[in-house]
C-alpha cells in the first residue's frame, strides 16, 4: 500500500500543469486603464467634495461665529490702533456696557466701525464736557481707557442727554476728541441688529496681542 501511494504521488508531481490556452496571453484591452481612470476620477471627486465642505464651514464660521476685522482710524486710541487686526465674536452675542463692539451704520459709512458700548437699552446717558464726565443713570463712569480729556467736538455737543431706546446701544470711541460716535448726528443711537460682534482680542501685529 505504501509503495502504491508513493507511486501515485510521483506521477502527480510529474504531471504537467494544464495549458491556460492562448486567451491567457492576450492583454486586457483597456481594462486596467479604465479602472485607473475610474479610480482617479473618484479621488478627484472626493478631494473636491472635501474642499467644498471646508470652504463652506470656513464661510459659515466667519459669518456667524467669528471674524477678523481691521481697525481703521484713530477713534479707539490708545486701546486700538489704526491697522490692528481684531478677533470679533458674533455667535450668541448680546451687547453689554463696556464691551468693544463692531457695528455697521450705513447712515454714516458703508464700512463697519469699532466703538465701546457706553449704555444699553433703558439706560440714560449724560455727557458733561466741563467736568470730562460721562454719566449712565446718574453714575459717573470710571473710564481709565480714554486717551485724553474730553472736549466739545467740532460739530457741537451733539447728543449729550438721551435715554437709550429698546433694542439699541449708545457707543463712543476711547479717543473722544477724534471719534464720530453716538454723539454725532450721522451715527446716533445704534440698533443692536447692526452689531456684528464683540472684539475679544488684538491678533496682529503680534507685539500688540492682547485680550479686549
Amino acid at each position: 500500500m505504501e509503495n502504491w501511494e508513493s507511486e501515485v504521488e510521483r506521477n502527480w508531481e510529474n504531471t504537467p500543469a494544464p495549458d491556460p490556452g492562448p486567451e491567457a496571453d492576450q492583454p486586457d484591452p483597456g481594462g486596467g486603464k479604465a479602472r485607473k481612470e475610474a479610480s482617479d476620477g473618484r479621488d478627484l471627486y472626493l478631494n473636491i467634495r472635501v474642499l467644498v465642505i471646508m470652504m463652506t464651514a470656513f464661510v459659515l464660521m466667519f459669518t456667524f461665529v467669528a471674524r477678523i476685522i481691521v481697525v481703521s482710524g484713530p477713534s479707539m486710541l490708545d486701546t486700538l490702533h489704526n491697522g490692528d487686526l481684531i478677533l470679533v465674536w458674533s455667535l450668541g452675542y448680546s451687547p453689554k456696557q463696556g464691551d468693544i463692539v463692531v457695528v455697521t451704520q450705513e447712515s454714516y459709512q458703508e464700512d463697519s466701525i469699532v466703538k465701546r458700548v457706553i449704555a444699553t437699552e433703558g439706560q440714560t446717558v449724560d455727557i458733561n464736557y466741563d467736568t470730562d464726565t460721562v454719566y449712565v443713570d446718574g453714575t459717573p463712569l470710571k473710564e481709565d481707557y480714554t486717551k485724553e480729556r474730553m472736549q466739545i467736538p467740532t460739530y457741537g455737543e451733539g447728543l449729550n442727554h438721551v435715554t437709550v431706546p429698546e433694542g439699541c446701544i449708545f457707543v463712543m470711541g476711547d479717543n473722544r476728541n477724534h471719534s464720530a460716535d453716538s454723539r454725532f448726528p450721522g451715527i446716533g443711537i445704534v440698533d443692536t441688529r447692526c452689531v456684528i460682534g464683540k472684539g475679544i482680542a488684538v491678533m496682529f501685529p503680534f507685539h500688540r496681542w492682547k485680550g479686549l
